[in-house]
């Protein structure tokens, strides 16, 4: 069994690293990250310009380059064998409902995925970060039943645990994606040069936030487990723009 880690909080984030531990001696664990904190940077491809491996002291490798391009690069040109699990995480905050299009968290396992690899996204819903060890805990778990009983189709599974001692948790809920209000506006400020800049606004808080949502799961101390998929088609808009164009 071989994993693959990664994340967008940067190789040296304490997520990884608890990440690490809690699969230590479950499977042969490969890590490559970010060499900075890449969040918001959701699926991007760096294509302007070539892209470089290093290996940390740690014997984790970081790469000059998004999430994205830490997995594409790892399961396409560095590993010689295909891992059998990425695992992304754990982040730093939760990645729930709208998150998800930005999070460079869930695009590093979405990479796998679109890879053909089964790809997790681990995230604790907190800023806080306190108890990385039980995302860890979680983690693992998936993994070993994974392990114990695979999927027959491809999977990308978005995991946001509370942040709360491991006893703590009411369990597992499989959910939805719920939605967000509008964010807030950005931040206007003058620099000490005159020149005006502006800071991308807060998130809005959660609108669509009822039972059956990773927001209501969350909320409410359980592991919501979303499993997500790449295809945005609108279908039942199809028709409709059909008769728009008179077809």
């Amino acid at each position: 069994m071989r994993i693959l880690l990664s994340n967008d909080d940067g190789y040296f984030a304490p997520g990884i690293e608890a990440l690490d531990r809690a699969l230590a001696g479950l499977a042969e664990i490969v890590v490559v990250a970010p060499e900075r904190d890449r969040s918001g940077a959701s699926n991007s491809l760096t294509l302007d310009r070539p892209l470089s491996l290093r290996r940390a002291v740690s014997g984790y490798h970081y790469v000059n380059g998004t999430p994205t391009d830490c997995v594409h690069l790892a399961v396409t040109g560095m590993l010689e064998q295909l891992p059998d699990m990425v695992m992304s995480g754990i982040n730093l905050g939760a990645n729930m409902g709208d998150d998800t299009i930005y999070s460079g968290t869930v695009a590093a396992a979405t990479e796998g995925y679109l890879l053909d690899i089964p790809s997790f996204a681990v995230s604790l819903a907190s800023k806080r970060g306190n108890h990385f060890d039980t995302a860890g805990r979680v983690a693992r778990e998936l993994a070993e039943r994974f392990m114990r009983q695979g999927f027959t189709a491809p999977l990308l599974l978005n995991v946001n645990v509370p942040d709360v001692p491991y006893d703590e948790l009411r369990g597992f809920k499989v959910t939805r994606l719920g939605r967000r209000h509008k964010a807030e506006g950005v931040v206007k400020q003058i620099t000490p040069r005159h020149e005006t800049v502006y800071w991308v606004g807060a998130a809005g808080e959660a609108a669509d936030a009822g039972e059956g949502t990773d927001f209501h799961a969350v909320a409410n101390g359980y592991v919501s487990l979303t499993p997500l998929q790449i295809d945005l088609t609108h279908n039942a808009q199809i028709g409709a723009v059909a008769d728009w164009l008179g077809q």
